[in-house]
């Protein structure tokens, strides 16, 4: 049975700790929870001690409202993506019905992963960090290992150098400019600088933008789906706006196994952005209560949004016209509709706007990520991970996403090198996506044996079976050879590389934990031990030190089980 280490409560009539360095702990054999409840929401963050600690009053404020949090989603799910993954998708599968079948597949793999992402927040509400947290509680044994393996992971794969580039290509087309590799490049770095400007300067400004930049995604495709209906309706120099529905299954047949795969794949990263505005969770008030309904409305929106503008690019242009087009479905878009390349152009200023928008909002989720994994108190460093100075924002995690996507935009070549780096920090993700859906069902048995308080919103078991099945694809899909053999891919070596040192790299990852937490204490006769470490700008942080075995007595008297120094207080 669990039982309070120092009150004997039961966990359902503990609610807030009376001081910081209260031992408020269950302990369930040789696992120690903690409670604790932040400003944000009246729900007691119950956790394992090992996690980071709770900061009460987040030292990020509490801007993000309703409107913020729908617009953080939108701006990381809109990018460039529906502007030329319909064409992809279309020939993936081979008809424009299947494609649209496609769309709506893509949306509730997306709403059933959304779900499980609420349920993690109802037992963390004041946590930020989404996967960060979801993994370091799920997974508890062996201790430390899942956080550890991931902060490396995501330190090392927290580079957004495709998105940059994207945007730079769609900069020299507003002008119909030609351009070397290093002008691409400067462009490149120049737009993720001044991304890296907007968010390390002040948050609440930055999330102003991100509103900004949200209402306009959401009007260019409102304008795409209006012009397309009118298309339909026959209203424009279109001479045949139906051709594509008329028989909208032909080539359905014609479908590959590879085809099939790879347009799930990109239809699925259309849709990531989803889950973005949980990541800032303990910057929201009250956030199951607003999550709960704004995360889905942003996903329907963007999805009805999406087939309509689906049936906008159908509807100008044939089947065989869009798959054999080396334009982007919605330059052939505009093209046909106005007649003149000067309206593509004009396009590829809403690209990039949108493709700006989705580098900001990819930023701000991701920095609260890395300062999540630095609050672990498994990187060195921990001040630089999760100060908010000076400027009230993460510049710690920014600087290092920044210095990794320049590094990774400037360094690989383009070709094979480029399109190799980009796909090798696809893989490791899909294997957390996996462990996190399944941490849930782990998380949930957990807490039943603890007896603690049922969660504020609980994820359909059919939605956790349907994101099992989806992340299980994903997992097998890739390694399905493409049509053109083992060289087919998007690099001219074995498609399967990026695969085999994915995998690699996170065994190395598990190597070094082993020797870290394991062999090199052992050889030196010392254990690990967390303390707390509180900042003048009011982050808290664990810092993980090494006590040798002659004072782990005296130490574990000394402090509770989240690392706190014990005292008297009154109650």
């Amino acid at each position: 049975m669990a039982s309070w280490e120092d009150k004997g409560k039961t966990a359902k009539t503990a609610s807030r700790p009376t001081s910081e360095s209260d031992d408020y702990a269950i302990r369930e054999r040789n696992l120690q929870f903690t409670a604790a409840e932040g400003l944000n929401s009246s729900t007691v963050t119950y956790q394992d001690a090992s996690g980071a600690p709770v900061e009460a009053a987040s030292p990020l404020g509490y801007s993000v409202d309703i409107l913020v949090g729908f617009c953080l989603n939108i701006n990381q799910m809109v990018g460039t993506g529906i502007f030329s993954t319909p064409a992809t998708i279309l020939k993936g599968v081979g008809s424009v019905g299947l494609s649209m079948i496609y769309w709506f597949i893509g949306y509730l793999i997306a709403q059933s992963s959304q779900a499980i992402y609420l349920e993690y927040t109802a037992y963390f509400p004041s946590r930020s960090g989404s996967e960060v947290v979801y993994l370091e509680q799920a997974y508890l044994k062996p201790k430390y290992f899942f956080p550890t393996v991931f902060a490396m992971k995501h330190v090392i794969f927290s580079f957004a150098s495709s998105n940059a580039v994207v945007l730079a290509e769609y900069v020299f087309a507003i002008g119909g400019i030609s351009y070397t590799t290093w002008q691409l490049k400067g462009v490149a770095v120049a737009a993720y600088t001044l991304a890296l400007i907007v968010v390390g300067s002040n948050t609440k400004w930055s999330l102003r933008f991100v509103v900004w930049f949200g209402i306009v995604k959401i009007l260019t495709l409102v304008l795409i789906s209006i012009i397309g209906l009118v298309v339909l309706g026959g209203h424009t120099k279109v001479e045949d706006p139906k051709i594509n529905w008329r028989n909208a299954w032909e080539g359905s047949s014609e479908a590959s196994a590879y085809g099939a795969t790879n347009a799930m794949i990109k239809l699925i990263f259309s849709y990531a952005g989803y889950q973005n505005v949980f990541g800032l969770a303990n910057e929201i008030k009250n956030p199951v209560k607003k999550l709960r309904w704004t995360a889905p409305l942003s996903l329907i929106i963007v999805t009805i949004l999406y087939i309509l503008v689906n049936v906008a690019y159908f509807s100008v242009a044939s089947r065989e016209e869009i798959m054999a087009s080396k334009q982007i479905a919605a330059s052939l878009f505009f093209e046909k509709v106005f007649g003149t390349a000067k309206a593509a152009r004009a396009l590829s200023v809403l690209i990039v706007i949108s493709a700006f928008g989705n580098l900001i909002a990819v930023m701000i989720n991701y920095s609260r990520m890395l300062r999540e994994t630095g609050r672990q108190g498994l990187l060195p460093w921990p001040k630089f991970w999760t100060s908010t100075k000076p400027f009230g924002t993460p510049l710690g995690p920014y600087t290092i996403q920044w210095s990794l996507t320049v590094i990774m935009i400037i360094g690989p070549p383009a070709g094979d090198a480029f399109n190799f780096v980009v796909d090798l920090a696809v893989y490791p993700s899909n294997i957390f996506n996996f462990l996190i859906a399944i941490g849930l069902l782990v998380l949930r048995q957990r807490r039943k044996a603890l007896n603690l308080p049922p969660p504020d919103f609980k994820a359909w078991a059919v939605a956790i079976g349907f994101t099992l099945l989806a992340n299980a694809y994903m997992l097998v899909a890739p390694w399905y050879p493409p049509t053109g053999g083992a060289d087919g891919g998007d690099v001219s070596f074995w498609y399967g590389t990026y695969l085999v040192v994915s995998i690699g790299l996170l065994s190395i990852c598990a190597i070094y934990y082993y020797f870290w937490i394991n062999l090199i204490p052992r050889w030196r006769g010392y254990e690990h031990r967390q303390t707390i470490v509180k900042f003048d700008d009011g982050a808290i942080t664990h810092r993980i030190v090494k006590v040798p075995k002659a004072d782990l007595t005296s130490w574990d008297e000394q402090h509770d089980a989240a690392g706190n120094l014990r005292y008297e207080s009154a109650h």
